[in-house]
């Protein structure tokens, strides 16, 4: 997946900033629609979470919540781009070490 978005640290910090206008500890202001974007948002979104540790789909909607009303899209995304794992019943999500 990383090698299908090559992402420059300028084009990072602009997609950044123009979506997380209150820091990246705060929400998203607008989804993207261009695929790159996504990713750009999705891999830094995933910061929110701890390597290792095992997370109820409650707790992964209870934190991106804070990112974006529609938290199902975000959880996704996550899924989509490989950051995360669920489980085959998709009551619990971790990230690989």
């Amino acid at each position: 997946m990383e090698e299908r978005f090559q992402v420059t640290e300028i084009e990072r910090e602009k997609v950044i900033k123009n979506y997380f206008r209150k820091g990246l500890d705060g929400p998203l202001d607008t989804f993207p629609s261009k695929e790159k974007r996504k990713y750009i948002i999705a891999q830094e979104i995933i910061k929110r979470f701890e390597v290792g540790e095992v997370y109820l789909e409650k707790e992964i909607n209870e934190i991106l919540k804070e990112v974006y009303p529609d938290f199902a899209t975000i959880r996704r995304l996550i899924i989509d781009y490989r950051f995360m794992n669920r489980s085959d019943d998709g009551k619990e999500y971790w990230i690989e070490n």
